[in-house]
């Protein structure tokens, strides 16, 4: 990056086309099937690439600005593109080169900021994929996907505007009354989640991706299974004991049709 982007418009043209940067452990994951051709799969692939939001998105940004002329439909699994592409070919066009702990070597606090953001994308993947189970959903992977991707435009910026976002989240904690994305429009001049839907569309994912993918209050059942494990996953991240988690029980005791003792159990809510 020879020059720092400065408007929405001029992020979004970078993240398009710039080399997303993945987890040093994906990168470990990913030669290791290499080194295994006859025993590697497409659901071997998948099962490294859920890892890391960030390998996800590179994948399906792949996927999506190289579809063949007779393809008509939208890909979200993983395993699926895996498959269409062929091993040979997604380790050669999709090489985990660049690593997220090179990037942020000397800014640790920036890493250690969204390490804590990823692991919290992979509680929210959870969730989702538990409570499509209950809800018979028989594609719950695009919710679990969605779940992953549902605060990259954050993770992206953690890696390339570390001192901005550190700003952020140093104004935020020193007042807590402040609105993340009055705070956002301040320090980075757009809201991370303008980011995250011209980005969406600019690198073309799915219809569906995009809309399970953005806030709102949708009653899509769907959209609300991926809006509520994202929240129920960044509040408990807080301790179980944060104000706002039992609104979310209530929510999700709507979503699931029971009542929230059976919704604290089903999530796993520590005994008081």
């Amino acid at each position: 990056m020879t020059a720092t982007p400065e408007s929405l418009e001029d992020w979004v043209a970078f993240l398009s086309k710039a080399e997303i940067p993945v987890l040093k452990h994906t990168s470990r994951e990913m030669a290791r099937l290499q080194a295994d051709p006859d025993s590697v799969s497409g659901r071997a692939i998948s099962s490294v690439v859920l890892q890391d939001p960030m390998m996800v998105f590179r994948v399906l940004r792949y996927a999506q600005t190289h579809k063949s002329a007779s393809q008509v439909q939208d890909i979200v699994q993983i395993e699926h593109v895996a498959m269409m592409m062929g091993t040979d070919r997604f380790f050669r066009e999709l090489p985990p080169t660049l690593l997220v702990e090179d990037i942020l070597r000397t800014q640790l606090m920036a890493l250690t900021h969204l390490l804590k953001l990823i692991r919290r994308a992979h509680r929210a993947s959870q969730y989702a994929l538990d409570w499509s189970a209950l809800l018979y959903d028989l594609h719950s992977e695009e919710v679990g996907v969605a779940s992953l991707l549902h605060d990259l435009a954050e993770m992206l910026m953690w890696c390339y505007a570390p001192q901005k976002m550190l700003k952020i989240y140093d104004m935020q904690h020193a007042d807590k009354t402040l609105r993340s994305q009055s705070v956002q429009l301040e320090v980075l001049g757009f809201k991370l989640m303008d980011l995250q839907r011209d980005l969406a569309e600019s690198c073309q994912l799915s219809p569906l991706l995009r809309k399970l993918i953005q806030e709102g209050s949708a009653k899509e059942q769907r959209v609300r299974n991926v809006t509520l494990a994202v929240n129920l996953a960044r509040h408990s991240a807080n301790g179980w004991d944060d104000a706002a988690l039992p609104d979310d029980y209530r929510d999700i005791s709507e979503l699931l049709r029971v009542d929230v003792s059976r919704v604290k159990q089903i999530i796993g809510v520590p005994a008081d």
